[in-house]
C-alpha cells in the first residue's frame, strides 16, 4: 500500500462519507451503544472499505460490469414458478427474466403488480376489498350458459346472477356495435343482422363472453397476503395507472414489474429503480451475489437517454459509433457492409476494437501516452 494512502486512512478529515452512510453509522452506534472509541474504530474500518471501493481513473468499468453479471447469470436456471394460491399460473423467473429486464421486453411473459395499502386501510378485510374490486370480471365469470341460435343468427346467453342483465347489454352494446339486443326470459339474446357464417357467429360469441364488466382490465387474478404488518396484494397483470388512482392504495410503495408501464407511468428515474431492483431481485433469487453498482451501471446505461433502451442489437450495443465493436456483437457482415457503403470511419477510440487489431486499449495505463524531453549531450 502507498505511503499516501496510507495517510488517508490515518487522517479522518482526508476523505468526507456520504450523507445517508454516516446516519447509518449513527443509526448502528445508537442501535449497539457503542463507546465514542468503537465508534470512531468503526467509522474508520467504514472509511477505508469506501476508498477501496472506489474506483481507479481509468477501470473499464463497462467491461467488469458485464463481466460480473453474465458470469454469474450462466448458472442461472431456465425455469418458471406457479404463482402461490393459483394453480396453473407461471411466473417467469431465473434467466428468462433476466433477458427480459435488460432486454426491456414490451410487455413481459408474466406482467405482475405489488400493491400496498394506505395505513388506514391496512387490514386483511380491505385488502380481500380492494382485491375483490380490482380483479377483471368478464361475462364469462357471470354466465350459465352460452348457445347459438342459428335460425336467428343470434348468440342467447344466460347468466347466474339476473341482476347483472342489465349491466351486461349495457357494457355489451358499447364494446360490440351492430347487434341488435332482446330479452328473453331469462336469456339475452344477441342478434347479427344480416347473412353470416357459423364461424363469424364464434367469433362474435367470444367477444360477447370476454367482455370486462368489472374490475380492472388485465388483472386477470389476485393474491392477498401478510409480510410483516403489511397486508400486500399480488396481481397477475398489471394496470399501474388505474390501481394507483385507488383511494386505498399507497402509490409510493406499490409497483409493477413492466418496465415501460413504469416508464408511460411514473417517469424514467422510477423505471431505472424498477431495472435495478427486478434485476437484483432475479439474482438474489437464486444465490447469486452481485454488486448492486454493476447492475446500477447498466440501468443507467438503458436510461439515460430518457428512454428506456434495451441492450441487444437493436438497443445499446447497436447504437455503438464503433464499426468493428458493432460487428463484434451480432450481424458481422451486415455492419461491415453497411459501414462500406456509407464510407463510414472507426476511429478505435473504444476497447474492443483495439483488441481486435492487436493495438493498447484506451484505458488505465494506455489512455496515456509518455512524452519525454532528452536532455541533448
Amino acid at each position: 500500500m502507498s505511503e499516501k494512502l496510507q495517510k488517508n486512512y490515518s487522517n479522518k478529515n482526508s476523505i468526507e462519507l456520504p450523507k445517508a452512510l454516516l446516519k447509518e453509522i449513527e443509526n448502528v452506534t445508537i442501535e449497539k451503544k457503542l463507546s465514542e472509541s468503537q465508534n470512531a474504530k468503526l467509522e474508520e474500518e467504514i472509511k477505508k472499505r469506501y476508498i477501496n471501493s472506489r474506483l481507479e481513473p481509468g477501470e473499464v468499468v463497462g467491461i467488469v460490469a458485464a463481466q460480473s453479471i453474465s458470469e454469474p447469470a450462466t448458472q442461472m436456471t431456465m425455469r418458471t414458478y406457479h404463482f402461490a394460491g393459483a394453480a396453473g399460473i407461471k411466473v417467469t423467473y431465473g434467466l428468462p427474466r433476466l433477458i427480459e429486464i435488460f432486454d426491456a421486453k414490451r410487455v413481459p411473459e408474466t406482467p405482475m403488480m405489488t400493491i400496498y395499502l394506505k395505513k388506514e386501510f391496512n387490514s386483511e378485510d380491505e385488502a380481500k376489498k380492494v382485491a375483490e374490486e380490482i380483479v377483471e370480471k368478464k361475462v364469462v365469470n357471470i354466465m350459465e350458459r352460452v348457445s347459438l341460435n342459428l335460425n336467428e343468427n343470434s348468440i342467447e346467453l344466460e347468466l347466474m346472477d339476473k341482476k347483472r342483465t342489465g349491466t351486461v347489454i349495457k357494457i355489451v352494446k358499447e364494446k360490440i356495435k351492430d347487434l341488435k339486443i332482446k330479452e328473453k326470459g331469462d336469456k339475452i339474446s344477441f342478434i347479427v343482422s344480416g347473412e353470416v357464417e357459423i364461424t363469424e357467429l364464434q367469433k362474435i360469441k367470444e367477444k360477447i363472453i370476454n367482455t370486462t364488466i368489472g374490475g380492472i382490465e388485465g388483472i386477470s387474478n389476485v393474491l392477498v397476503r401478510r409480510e410483516g404488518e403489511n397486508w400486500i396484494i399480488s396481481t397477475v397483470g398489471s394496470s399501474l395507472e388505474k390501481v394507483l388512482l385507488l383511494k386505498e392504495v399507497d402509490a409510493r410503495r406499490s409497483v409493477t414489474n413492466d418496465i415501460h408501464e413504469t416508464v408511460r407511468v411514473l417517469g424514467i428515474e422510477a423505471t431505472r429503480n424498477l431495472i435495478i431492483r427486478e434485476a437484483l431481485k432475479t439474482m438474489q433469487e437464486q444465490g447469486l451475489d452481485v454488486d448492486i453498482r454493476h447492475i446500477m451501471l447498466v440501468a443507467d446505461i438503458m436510461t439515460f437517454t430518457g428512454e428506456v433502451t434495451p441492450i441487444g442489437r437493436y438497443g445499446v450495443a447497436g447504437a455503438k459509433t464503433s464499426i468493428l465493436a458493432r460487428a463484434a456483437f451480432e450481424e458481422t457482415i451486415k455492419h461491415l457492409v453497411k459501414a462500406s457503403i456509407r464510407n463510414e470511419t472507426d476511429n478505435f477510440q473504444g476497447i474492443f476494437e483495439n483488441v481486435m487489431i492487436g493495438q493498447v486499449i484506451p484505458s488505465g495505463t494506455g489512455m496515456f501516452d509518455l512524452v519525454a524531453k532528452l536532455e541533448e549531450e
